[in-house]
Order: C-alpha cells, then sequence, then structure tokens
C-alpha cells in the first residue's frame, strides 16, 4: 500500500511539474561581471584569476564577511501604493529597472492585535514564495496569517512577477546557468527582506517573523541567520546547499543541463557556498530563534535526504525547533487536502511562539 501511493504521488508531482512547457535551457555564462558591486569584490578585485578560481574565492569571502555581504542602507522611499502596496527601491541594484523596485501586499492584521491578543506586541509576518510564483500565490496564506491577529507582507521576490523583466516568462534570472546573477539575485532578496523589517519597524511592528518557501526558505534562512529581528521563522521546503538542490531537483532540469560540461556539482557546491544555508549553520544556531522545518516525504525538488539534513543539523547545535514531513511532494503541497495541512502547521505555529 505504501508503494502503491508513493507511486501515486510521484506521477502527480511529475504532472505538476511539467505542465510548465516555457522553460529555456539557457547557456552557461560565470558571470563575473555581476560581482562588481559586491562588498568583497572592492576588498579583493579580479587579478589574473581565472572566472572559476575567482568566483570561489568571492563565496569564501562572503562567508568569511558574510555581515559585511549582506550589510545594506535602509531605503528612504517606502510607500504604500493604494490601501496595501508596500513598494520601496532594493538597496540592491541590478541593470533592470523593474527588478530594483521591491513589492509586498500587506495585510493588516483582522482584529489589530498581536498574536497572544496583546496591544502593545505588534506582531508582523514576511511571507516570501517560492520560485516562479505568480502574483496570486501565497496571497491567500498572508490573508490567513492576518485572520488570525498577525499583520502579513506577501513579498514579490526578485525578477517575479511585477519585478520581472519584459524578455521573460519565468523568473529565470533568479536561478540560472549564469553563476555570478544568481548569487547577486540571492544577495539582493536577502537584503531586500531585511529593508521590508525595517519599513514594519517604522509602522510600530515589534516583533517580525519570516515564512519562506522553496527558494523564499533559503532566502529566509540566509536574512534570518544575519538578523537578530527574525526571532520565529517557518522554513518549508527547505534544504541544504543551493548547487546541490539544482543539481538534482526535478524542476531544475534545465539549468542544469545548462550547467553540465562547464561545472561539476562539486564545483557548483563551492560557487554558490555563500548562498546556502550550511555555510551559516553555525552562525544562526548562535542565535535566540525558534524555527519550523517543514518537508514533504515525496519531494522530487528538494530531495527529502537534503530536508533531513537541515533537521539533523537543527539537534546537533541545538536549535529551538519543531520539524514537520508533510505526506507529499514539492508541487502537490499547494493541492488539496496538503495546501490546508502546510497552511495549519504555519499558522498555528507563527500564533503559538511569535
Amino acid at each position: 500500500m505504501k508503494q502503491i501511493y508513493a507511486n501515486w504521488m510521484n506521477n502527480w508531482e511529475n504532472q505538476l511539474c511539467f505542465r510548465s512547457n516555457n522553460r529555456v535551457v539557457r547557456p552557461f555564462e560565470w558571470g563575473v561581471e555581476w560581482s562588481r558591486d559586491w562588498p568583497v569584490a572592492r576588498m579583493h578585485p579580479k587579478n589574473g584569476h581565472s572566472e572559476a578560481a575567482y568566483l570561489k574565492l568571492m563565496n569564501e569571502l562572503a562567508i568569511q564577511h558574510s555581515d559585511h555581504f549582506f550589510d545594506y542602507k535602509t531605503p528612504t522611499d517606502f510607500r504604500i501604493d493604494g490601501q496595501n502596496m508596500v513598494r520601496f527601491t532594493s538597496p540592491v541594484e541590478s541593470p533592470y529597472p523593474e527588478n530594483n523596485l521591491v513589492h509586498g501586499v500587506f495585510y493588516p492584521a483582522r482584529n489589530g492585535r498581536g498574536a497572544r491578543g496583546s496591544f502593545n506586541r505588534k506582531t508582523a509576518v514576511i511571507v516570501l514564495p517560492h520560485w516562479n510564483a505568480s502574483f496570486g500565490q501565497h496571497q491567500a496564506l498572508a490573508a490567513g496569517i492576518a485572520k488570525f491577529g498577525m499583520a502579513a507582507v506577501r513579498m514579490t521576490l526578485p525578477y517575479h512577477d511585477h519585478r520581472m523583466p519584459p524578455e521573460l516568462q519565468r523568473a529565470d534570472y533568479a536561478v540560472s546557468s549564469n553563476i555570478g546573477r544568481t548569487i547577486h539575485s540571492t544577495r539582493q532578496a536577502v537584503i531586500d527582506v531585511r529593508a521590508m523589517a525595517d519599513w514594519l519597524q517604522t509602522q510600530g511592528y515589534e516583533r517580525i517573523a519570516l515564512c519562506g518557501t522553496s527558494l523564499g526558505s533559503c532566502y529566509a534562512y540566509i536574512a534570518s541567520a544575519h538578523d537578530d529581528r527574525f526571532e520565529v521563522n517557518v522554513y518549508n521546503h527547505c534544504s541544504t546547499h543551493f548547487g546541490d538542490v539544482v543539481w538534482e531537483g526535478l524542476s531544475t532540469q534545465h539549468i542544469r543541463e545548462g550547467l553540465e560540461g562547464n561545472v561539476s556539482v562539486e564545483d557548483l557546491r563551492d560557487l554558490w557556498s555563500a548562498i546556502s544555508p550550511p555555510a551559516y549553520f553555525d552562525k544562526y544556531a548562535s542565535k535566540k530563534k525558534k524555527s519550523l522545518f517543514m518537508y514533504a516525504a515525496y519531494d522530487t525538488t528538494f530531495p527529502p535526504h537534503m530536508s533531513k539534513d537541515v533537521v539533523r543539523n537543527a539537534l546537533q547545535k541545538g536549535i529551538d525547533h519543531k520539524a514537520v514531513c508533510l505526506p507529499c511532494g514539492h508541487y502537490t503541497e499547494g493541492e488539496t487536502p496538503f495546501k490546508f495541512m502546510a497552511g495549519y502547521h504555519i499558522i498555528s505555529y507563527l500564533k503559538r511562539n511569535l
């Protein structure tokens, strides 16, 4: 019976994954030019290095000086357009004007109270969607969080929906076979999250949580490791090395196709080490955090063995956490009944701990 269920789930996952027929295999690029404005590149300009050697050096330095690498200046142009759209200029500049404007849909707490029914401790959650999420996705989760007394902001990730350059149909510039651009996009996302927390503080919110799904989970983990304000965190579809996920995951096989023949999975682990949660496991564990790690038993995009490594690390390092394994896959979590299971675990954890 268990094998029958597994086969059914895997077939369903494949159907959902490959209903998208606009994936593009893009050429491999080192993307060293994307590093020019990184703080560590200013510390150590390229001088006779090969592209691979220099990008590996940039990753090493970014990890060593990660507080500097993910540092930023708080935006000065926060504004609300209409009733609930928060916008500001990203502290990290890209060549694409659309991508440099951050968008967030704000959901005030329905009852105006904090998570514990307190009027003097305003609470808010920043919701970070999955890769290639449409504008409408994760809005229901944010609205559900608000319904239970916590404000929520559903952020648009770099190169997604409003931030997508006109030549794209998918958020290909967020994760791609361009090594440097993928690092740049991740750095931008992490800093944008921290800047959104700055805006929430200007609105009087005293306790701020993160809820990231899939790629958003990676962004959330790195942001939280570098920011003490995020004491409560939800990582939905958690995983370890960025490069390993891209190499093994079902939904990123078109990216792997662009990478193969140019780098190995071992190279990729080093080239994207600075944007991988394991680089910051110790830093994260040194801070006072409460964490929910969620993963799916039949996930073919974020393989379960990588998620289990995250949970094992949390146990080894004594991180205050809860682990939940859902009986579904990556894509099927968005389907009934699994989306309601996920929503229950996420909102109840935030409600109890924020």
